[in-house]
């Protein structure tokens, strides 16, 4: 069969070794699936597909330092998550027959307990019948903090198959921002890191859940998913009518050529390989510092750390012999070792390594200040009308006097023209028109409050290139809220005196796990602050999955939605709130508006600012397009991200209401909900074309640093 495209030349510097103990899992895993009933009569596989498809060569391969039993037991788990996918696939998504793959999902979670003691049901299939006996090995040596997170990580992997199958029934192929999203969760690797972690060292609970960790997780996740995309091409597209894949999401969003999508993919999967290594050599460093690791813990990291790299290079090394994919004309072994051979030289090798310096430079070399002119408005794509609280005109003059009292226009930062121009009130009451006078007042001021930090952390610590005090403000923001209600400490500038305030209003009514989980809300938008500063600090412009998934912690959608979901009460089971669909349509409302902010503050960041964290400049540096091309792609990914919500709302959320059997009053508060986020981007959208903050001839007016004289003091503040 003729390939539909040649694989393309893959960044891959670290070469791939084998574990010395692959004959034994070779053996063992056969016996295991025959034992569980994969094998002869499953009619799924026979013994001649699982030695073709070479699990245990894959695991030897990712996994080159552990001894034979534990790679014997990683190389189980393989052959049970792709017979899972075989299974599923041959069962529910050829048929396709949601239901029953629902009820064959809802049952699986009952054989992970957290506890072994726990009895778990008698399996009444080959899938069952492995996990349960996988998870009775796994789990006695690692901790109940990995058994959680694999735990979680597992049921991802399953209950996602359910969004590929509502879209295999739908014919629709997933934009390119959901698909990398629900890629990560469906294609299995942070399942597979936590496999890592059982194979080289598990990741201390005081770091697994930081952004670093995180980052790598999902840089990896990233790259192992892009990379067998284009592999498995042929198989999943033409064989399997699968429109789960990521050569055939950008091929079908740009309207290019299969080859074209194909270059494209690998030049995302590059990216992604280079944000892992940025991330490796200096934010897991800093983490380990901040936290206190101790040197073995450092050093468990590490060992995580170069084990995920050796599943990169691994997992490569397989695709390109596995019978399962797509590998002719693969170029054989790690493009970066020498080649040999008649007809090719080192300078093949030197042309490649070039463009790969050039392209992870690239990321360095932007030229801040760049006059670029008045920001282009496309016609924004907005199905919900918008309404705003009568109560906007006195909202308007109290926060006047609240930033006032809380210092916001004392410190060289804002004055009251400025404040005036970003009309802060109006946006909430766009936001919340049925608001009272009272809560109406609450959420401007903590727009105000959220929008002044923005503008302050790269303003004061920017301009001074202090990024340890910047972390500091931050530790000290995070102390301002008090989960159990003690004293916050004494405020030190206008920053913490508005949180206390803010936050002492806003939580009078809440339980701890309330606010707990509104603080952690804040917590993580005044980190992202960090993180661009960061950037800023070191001129490196992210790229676009980094960006995107960075955008909604800066933008403060984590707080917005939380002051939301609050609003409904506890009608909706936070299971409901934590599935696929919610979080879909969450993501779509907070991208649409995170994406249409940038498109407005092109000038004011780029021009006047020096800033580096606009969507419309990523995709500029990424892709090399001018900014005209550049605004498109942009501009249509709201317009994307607009239909998805919409889909979401039309066709996922009343299936979503039925498999968790909600109530009357559940239903009606998750369309209380649903109308909560229309109205916050109708809002957002009408707040941005009416205020001053992104005209032209208001910033050509306005001074872009410190106001005249009033350049605040380095703040000179301790932890409390």
């Amino acid at each position: 069969m003729t390939q539909p495209f040649e694989l393309p030349h893959f960044y891959m510097p670290y070469p791939a070794r084998l574990n010395p103990h692959l004959d034994e899992a070779r053996a063992h895993s056969t016996e295991w699936a025959r034992e569980m009933g994969m094998l002869e009569g499953s009619g799924i596989w026979e013994q001649a597909d699982l030695e073709a498809h070479d699990y245990g060569l894959l695991c030897a391969y990712t996994h080159p330092d552990c001894d034979g039993p534990a790679l014997s037991l990683i190389t189980d788990w393989y052959v049970w998550v792709f017979f899972f996918d075989d299974h599923f696939l041959d069962m529910y998504k050829r048929t396709p027959d949601r239901a029953a793959g629902k009820a064959h999902l809802d049952r699986l979670p009952l054989f992970m307990p957290l506890d072994p003691a726990t009895p778990v049901p008698e399996p009444e299939n080959p899938v069952e019948a492995g996990l349960k006996d996988l998870w009775a090995r796994t789990v006695p040596s690692m901790s109940v903090d990995w058994r959680r997170r694999f735990s979680v990580a597992t049921e991802h992997l399953l209950n996602e198959s359910m969004w590929e199958l509502s879209n295999i029934n739908e014919g629709r192929i997933a934009n390119p921002v959901e698909y990398i999203e629900m890629r990560r969760k469906v294609g299995g690797a942070p399942w597979s890191a936590g496999l890592v972690e059982y194979a080289t060292a598990e990741v201390p609970a005081a770091v697994a859940g930081t952004r670093p960790l995180r980052v790598l997780m999902e840089t990896f996740s990233d790259a192992v998913h892009l990379r067998n995309d284009l592999f498995s091409y042929q198989r999943e597209v033409e064989d399997e009518g699968e429109n789960s894949n990521g050569v055939l999401v950008l091929e079908t969003f740009f309207g290019c050529t299969t080859q074209e999508a194909a270059e494209t993919v690998n030049d995302i999967l590059t990216s992604r390989l280079h944000q892992f290594e940025h991330t490796a050599l200096t934010e897991v460093p800093a983490v380990a510092v901040e936290k206190g690791l101790a040197p073995d813990q450092v050093a468990a990291v590490a060992a995580y750390t170069k084990g995920l790299q050796d599943w990169q290079s691994g997992g490569h090394e397989w695709h390109m012999r596995s019978s399962r994919y797509m590998n002719k004309g693969a170029r054989p072994g790690a493009p970066w070792q020498l080649p040999s051979g008649p007809g090719v030289s080192a300078a093949d090798v030197g042309a490649l390594l070039a463009a790969a310096a050039q392209e992870r430079l690239r990321a360095y070399t932007h030229l801040p200040y760049q006059k670029v002119g008045p920001s282009i408005l496309p016609e924004f794509h907005m199905p919900y009308r918008l309404e705003l609280s009568p109560h906007l005109d006195d909202a308007r003059l109290r926060l006047v006097g609240w930033s006032h009292r809380m210092g916001i226009l004392k410190e060289g930062v804002w004055d009251e023209d400025k404040l005036a121009a970003y009309d802060l009130a109006l946006c909430s009451a766009g936001l919340d028109p049925d608001a009272t006078p009272e809560a109406l007042d609450l959420s401007a001021q903590w727009l105000a409050w959220g929008t002044y930090g923005d503008d302050y952390y790269p303003l004061v610590h920017g301009h001074r290139r202090d990024l340890a005090a910047a972390r500091l403000t931050t530790a000290r923001l995070s102390q301002c809220m008090p989960v159990e209600g003690g004293p916050a400490l004494v405020p030190a500038n206008a920053m913490e005196r508005g949180l206390i305030d803010l936050w002492a209003r806003t939580t009078a009514g809440m339980t701890a796990d309330q606010r707990r989980g509104l603080k952690a809300t804040v917590d993580t938008m005044t980190e992202s602050w960090v993180w661009e500063l960061s950037n800023q600090l070191q001129n490196r412009i992210p790229d676009p999955v980094d960006y995107l998934e960075m955008r909604r912690a800066t933008f403060g959608s984590d707080l917005t939605l939380s002051l939301c979901r609050m609003g409904h009460g506890p009608a909706v089971p936070p299971e409901v709130y934590r599935s696929g669909p919610v979080r879909s349509l969450e993501n779509a409302a907070i991208d649409y508006a995170c994406l249409l902010n940038d498109i407005f503050s092109y000038q004011k960041e780029i021009e006047y600012e020096g800033e580096i964290h606009n969507s419309v400049l990523v995709v500029q540096n990424f892709f090399g397009v001018d900014y005209p091309a550049a605004l498109r792609v942009v501009h249509d990914l709201t317009t994307q991200r607009m239909r998805q919500f919409e889909h979401v709302v039309e066709h996922e959320l009343p299936v979503l209401y039925d498999d968790f059997e909600l109530s009357e009053a559940g239903r009606a508060a998750m369309d209380g909900y649903v109308l909560d986020l229309q109205n916050w981007m109708a809002g957002i959208l009408n707040w941005h074309r009416s205020v001053d903050r992104y005209k032209a001839e208001w910033l050509g007016r306005r001074s872009h640093g410190f106001l005249p004289g009033r350049a605040p003091a380095a703040p000179a503040l301790s932890l409390g």
